[in-house]
Order: C-alpha cells, then structure tokens, then sequence
C-alpha cells in the first residue's frame, strides 16, 4: 500500500463514535438507554436560550434531536469522570471518504459545566481524534449564539465564512462557520 492509498483507506475508517477519556470527561457512543439522562440535562431552557432552536428543552423537540444524533451514527454522550454522570453531548456530521474535513457539532452541556475547561477539552479529544483522518474539523454556529462563538474561539475556531443550513424541521438558519485546521510540522531549518 503505498501512502496514496494509505490516506484513503485511513479517511475511509473514520471510526465516528470512539471511546475518548480526559482528565474531566468521557466520551461515548450514543445509546437509546441513555435518553431519560441526556434529556434531564437538555431539559434546562437557559441551555438553549441562544440557540437557533430555543424549544430544544421541550420533550418534543428534543427527541427529534436525540433521534437524530442516534441515526448520525457519530453522536456521544459526554460523561463527568468524577461523578460518573451523564453532563452532555456532541457528535461528529458530515464526513464522506475523500473529504479531508468534518464538522463537529450539535454540542450541550449542563450549565454546571460551562465557562471553559469542559468544552475545551471535549473539543480537544474530538479534534484530536479527528486530526487522525481529516485536515480540517469544522464548527458551525448559530448566528444569534453569541455563547458559543465564544468557546469556539477560545479553543482556536477560526471564523470563515457564513453558510445557510436546514434544521431539523426543514427551517434554513443562518450559521458561522469556524474552522481549526491541523497543524503542520515544519523542518528545522
């Protein structure tokens, strides 16, 4: 297999739900088992106040959500290590072979947890793990979620551009797109 050919069966194995621990969190395929947990912790209206869907803690909106992060196929549950509770979730979207990049997305967690080093190092195990077969990972965020460009920026999200995208029920929203991009080593000169 010479490294042509190795790249591509690599962007072709992209494994979207791995098991990925840190420090803080854990990190775990989405079950249906784990819905009354995750919809506990969605069900906090200030979550989504800023979000494009901002009905997402009702029980009727949110299993649209969790049905689609189950269907996905890259959707994970986000664990406290020291309390061994579900906190949040998140999910890879997007990857086709070939492509050298994935949007990481969809994110929530429990306002308990918000202000940094929890978000930081969720999206530093998934942008870690997806530097093993992408060049670039992409975020996408509500325009009117202020929060959350926030955070993106702070782990290095650089913003791009602007992108149109339907929602769940077919609504077209206006997102900014951030992207980080793997970084390159160089030779000493």
């Amino acid at each position: 297999m010479n490294g042509e050919e190795f790249l591509s069966h690599q962007h072709e194995t992209f494994d979207l739900q791995p098991h990925l621990v840190g420090d803080l969190l854990e990190v775990c395929p989405l079950r249906p088992e784990d819905w009354e947990s995750l919809f506990a912790v969605a069900s906090d209206p200030l979550i989504w106040e800023q979000h494009p869907a901002p009905d997402r803690y009702t029980e009727e909106v949110f299993k649209d959500f969790f049905r689609g992060a189950l269907e996905s196929g890259g959707a994970f549950i986000v664990i406290d290590r020291k309390t061994q509770e579900i906190i949040g979730s998140s999910r890879y979207v997007g990857f086709e072979p070939g492509k050298n990049e994935i949007e990481i997305g969809w994110t929530f967690l429990a306002r308990a947890y918000w202000g940094g080093k929890y978000n930081a190092e969720l999206k530093r195990l998934m942008v870690d793990h997806a530097f093993k077969f992408v060049d670039s990972v992409v975020l996408m965020i509500g325009l009117t979620n202020v929060r959350s460009q926030k955070a993106v920026e702070k782990i290095g999200g650089v913003l791009t551009e602007r992108r149109e995208k339907a929602n769940l029920h077919g609504k077209i929203v206006e997102h900014l797109v951030y992207q980080i991009k793997k970084p390159t080593i160089t030779a000493a000169p």
